[in-house]
């Protein structure tokens, strides 16, 4: 399964924001986008403005770092929200919050969202009784997803689920950590989601296609 394999840091300072790829060293004074907030490479402190498509690049981008996909399952998922009811931008921002990994990371059971994705591929959670380890799996509304009796009690459950995390379970979703389980409530609407990007940028992008 291909993955994104480089320096995550250099992803963050590239958008010009913090993406959380790395867990709680986000939250620290070593987080390399408060050290150097400009992007990387000789260039990076004397980049212009850019042009209407460089924009519209610049929010795919942006969102297929912050969940950690590719272009070809990007595109997939844009395909989808092109099949759902409403705004094609939104409903690609809810295809990509509705999978597996995106949710394990959502509910407090994973530091960052590559961590979710390494923990789901080595078969941690189950969803509504069945073991899933496809990151992309899209979780439907009134489903659970929990962990798997026998990684209760490893030594990564433990301390993710030990370490104090300033995230935030959304309203859509709801947690029961004491039973190693979430459950998912319902789609997010656009307010739920916390990425400032203008999706219908990436709407505009695709249209060129």
């Amino acid at each position: 399964m291909a993955r994104y394999t480089g320096a995550v840091c250099r992803l963050c300072r590239r958008e010009g924001q913090k993406l959380f790829l790395k867990g709680d060293r986000c939250f620290t004074g070593k987080c390399s986008v408060s050290r150097r907030s400009y992007a990387p490479g000789q260039h990076g402190q004397g980049r212009s403005k850019p042009s209407e498509y460089g924009s519209q690049l610049r929010a795919k981008q942006l969102t297929k770092r912050v969940y950690g996909v590719l272009e070809k399952p990007f595109r997939t998922s844009y395909e989808r929200a092109k099949k759902r009811e409403g705004k094609v931008g939104e409903q690609l921002l809810v295809v990509l919050e509705s999978r597996l990994d995106n949710i394990v990371y959502r509910l407090g059971f994973a530091e960052s969202r590559p961590q979710a994705r390494q923990l789901v591929e080595h078969r941690f959670f189950l969803v509504n009784g069945k073991r899933v380890n496809i990151p992309s799996f899209l979780v439907k509304p009134d489903s659970v997803v929990s962990v798997a009796d026998k990684k209760q009690q490893t030594s990564i459950m433990k301390k993710i689920l030990e370490a104090k995390s300033s995230k935030v379970v959304p309203a859509w979703l709801e947690c029961n950590k004491n039973k190693f389980e979430g459950k998912m409530l319902s789609y997010p609407e656009r307010s739920d989601i916390d990425l400032d990007v203008e999706e219908t940028l990436i709407v505009e992008l695709y249209s060129k296609v």
